[in-house]
């Protein structure tokens, strides 16, 4: 028969190798946490687009610092690629620049989102 103390013993072994994770369980929640943060980035980035394209439609104005800070960081976000100036399409003609904002930064918002859904599947582990 095992004494209290050897029954002690053998819990606190059997709970400390309970708590301690594997290193295929490291590898995963890191995967997990990484899935998220990557999630998170293009999501931020939809979401500057979506509101720097709000700031153009409503004219906001160019001269208050956060307007500002928000559409120089959705000028940086789209890549050049979806820019409003210079992107995808060109309107031309009344109310052009709200178009191109609209149009541009709008499928840009979209690339993030399923760019970032993709990749957040392809790491997060199944």
């Amino acid at each position: 028969m095992e004494t209290m103390a050897e029954q002690g013993d053998a819990r606190e072994t059997s709970g400390k190798r309970g708590r301690r994770m594997s290193s295929r369980q490291v590898v995963t929640r890191v995967r997990a946490i990484v899935a998220q943060v990557i999630w998170l980035i293009c999501l931020l980035a939809a979401i500057v687009l979506a509101v720097g394209a709000l700031l153009v439609v409503l004219k906001a104005n160019a001269d208050n610092s956060l307007v500002k800070a928000v559409l120089n960081l959705a000028d940086r976000v789209d890549l050049g690629v979806f820019d409003r100036r210079n992107g995808i399409k060109q309107f031309h003609g009344h109310d052009a620049l709200i178009k191109n904002a609209l149009f541009n930064w709008g499928i840009g918002a979209v690339v993030w989102l399923v760019a970032g859904r993709l990749l957040e599947r392809i790491i997060r582990p199944t």
